[in-house]
């Protein structure tokens, strides 16, 4: 069995990569890196290690790579694989779109057999946006027939991948928890058996679990750690004041969740406490300034701050945490990250009002909208 999988990077090795060998795949890997691309082909084989006090090592083998612009060989690639995936970052879903189309296109000559093609990013609707950018490279003809054999499965995927540097190029360093959600009704031909993903037929309530909890949690630390000049988000967690106010912001969270999805109360508590452990993971350390970066996106009214704040007002939820964590953010003033800047900039020339106005689209007239500006005050102060 093959399996084609674009992006080398640490997640793709360490997470995608992982499961699928361990599915009994052949994995070709597709990236843009040389040095990556030679040393894989050179060795065909690297080893995961997991970021805990045991440090256990997986051996990854029969492993093989392509080069992004060699687009004949990864589109033949694609034409003969059991299964495609991606873990390159939702910007660059556009930009691979081509040459996957050029491998579908020759599938479609080539046989009938079916091909689910799941992008692994963090975002909502990933697999649903590469097929958009599929179809644009693809002909009418084709995209009739892609319609009956290629599915294009949204997911959601969750493991942390701290920063590191090694020696070895191709070891990589992962946290034990991971999660791989798949929504099985938007699949075609046979289910891969992959032990690790999880088949779901409405995957919406699973993606604003991890968004809501995961995503919302770690801005949380994040942002309440930069205030207090804490470097790093292990060492965020345990100060109590983070700590208190990121259970206070999942519970909020977790209340919405619960009232809308109809989660079991007692599993998401348990799921809750799951994710503040991996916070406090000291092997898996990593910078507020990263986990905090590109504010901006973070802020908008369906990201991870606002979008549950607003919607908890619609269940009855008053979101109180969840605006400390949303003035925090607008008080996040890193130098060396655009948005940050240009966030402060706007502050100082518009005002704070106009600024959650236009950052976050709140309406000066929701509640949610003197929380945030009482909670900055005194954030600042």
């Amino acid at each position: 069995m093959l399996a084609v999988h674009f992006g080398a990077g640490n997640i793709g090795r360490g997470f995608i990569g992982q499961l699928l060998h361990q599915a009994g795949y052949k994995v070709c890997f597709v990236d843009v890196s040389d040095d990556l691309v030679n040393e894989i082909n050179r060795r065909q084989e690297y080893t995961v290690r997991l970021a805990s006090e045991e440090q256990t090592t997986f051996s990854i083998h029969n492993v093989v790579a392509l080069h992004s612009k060699d687009e004949d060989a990864v589109a033949q690639a694609i034409a003969s694989a059991d299964i495609v995936t991606t873990a390159v970052g939702p910007n660059i879903l556009r930009f691979i779109a081509p040459v996957i189309a050029k491998g579908i296109a020759k599938r479609i000559k080539a046989e009938n057999k079916p091909l689910n093609i799941i992008a692994c990013e963090n975002m909502i609707g990933g697999s649903t946006a590469l097929k958009s950018f599929v179809y644009e490279s693809l002909t009418a003809k084709e995209r009739e027939q892609a319609a009956s054999l290629i599915g294009f499965p949204d997911a959601a995927v969750d493991r942390i991948v701290p920063l590191q540097k090694h020696e070895d190029k191709l070891l990589v360093t992962v946290e034990p928890f991971y999660e791989w959600v798949v929504n099985q009704s938007q699949m075609l031909g046979d289910i891969p058996h992959v032990e690790g993903i999880t088949y779901v037929s409405d995957l919406g309530p699973f993606i604003e679990r991890k968004l809501y909890t995961v995503n919302t949690g770690h801005a949380t630390v994040a942002y309440l750690g930069y205030l207090l000049k804490l470097g790093s988000i292990d060492k965020a967690i345990q100060n109590s004041f983070v700590l208190d106010i990121t259970k206070k912001v999942l519970h909020e969270t977790g209340a919405l969740l619960i009232a809308k999805h109809k989660f079991d109360k007692t599993q998401h508590e348990e799921y809750i406490h799951k994710i503040i452990k991996r916070f406090q993971n000291s092997y898996i350390s990593d910078e507020v300034t990263r986990v905090g970066r590109s504010p901006i996106r973070k802020l908008s009214a369906q990201d991870r701050l606002v979008g549950p704040a607003l919607q908890a007002l619609d269940y009855g939820i008053t979101p109180n945490a969840l605006s400390v964590v949303i003035a925090a953010a607008l008080l996040f003033d890193s130098h060396d990250d655009p948005d940050a800047v240009e966030i402060q900039k706007y502050i100082q020339e518009k005002g704070l009002k106009k600024t959650i106005s236009n950052y976050t689209g709140i309406s000066n007239e929701s509640p949610l909208f003197q929380l945030i500006e009482e909670q900055y005050h005194k954030l600042k102060g």
